[in-house]
Parts: structure tokens; sequence; C-alpha cells
């Protein structure tokens, strides 16, 4: 009875959770929140994008045909900074992630050495 009762429940246990779960989590966050980050950046730019162009069709304001370049050069500059910042903070948190992946790796190694000395001196 005790068996089908842990085979009817199996799906429902987990792996034990490491240390610094919450770091690792904190991590993925960063992640979702540098990809947000990048998406805003590329539609600031299509706005500016589509500004100018807008600015610079028209007939009767040539006057202003000057603001609708400007808005293309910032449109440019946008686009450029949101993809730098966006490739800068994903290649930190890329080294990040290796060095807890390093700590839990090393937790585990500690944790199975600890279990054997305790095996062999049973």
């Amino acid at each position: 009875m005790k068996d089908k009762k842990f085979q009817l429940f199996r799906f429902l246990r987990t792996k034990p959770v490491p240390i610094n779960t919450r770091e690792i989590l904190a991590l993925e966050r960063t992640k979702l929140a540098n990809e947000r980050t990048l998406l805003a950046y590329i539609r600031a730019s299509l706005y500016l994008l589509l500004g100018g162009l807008a600015l610079l069709q028209l007939e009767d304001f040539e006057s202003i045909h000057w603001l609708g370049y400007a808005a293309l050069v910032i449109c440019v500059c946008f686009l450029a900074i949101g993809i730098g910042r966006f490739i800068l903070l994903k290649r930190r948190l890329y080294k990040w992630s290796r060095v807890l992946s390093a700590e839990i790796t090393s937790e585990e190694i500690k944790k199975s050495v600890d279990q054997s000395d305790v095996v062999e001196k049973q």
C-alpha cells in the first residue's frame, strides 16, 4: 500500500533546493529585465524613425526638415545604445551565472565527500 502511495505522488517529489536559489532566481529576473529593456529601446527607436520620416514627408513645412533628420540620427543612436547595453549586461550575467554554478557544484562535491566519509566510518 505504501509503495502505491509513493508511486502516485512521485511527480510531487523534487530535488533539494540549492543554498543560493535566491541568487539564481535574481539572475533570471535580471536577464528578463534586460530583454525588456532592449525591446523598449527598439520601440523608442522605431517611433523616432516613423516620426522622422513623417516630418521629412511634410512638404508644407520645409523649415522643420532638420527635425526629421535629427530624429533619424537619434533613432540610430538609441538602437546602438540599446544593443550595446544589452550585450554588456548579458556578458556580465553570463560571468555571474558561471560563478554561481561553480558554487553549486563545489557544494555538491562537499556533500558527496561528507556522505562518503560517513559511509566509510561505518
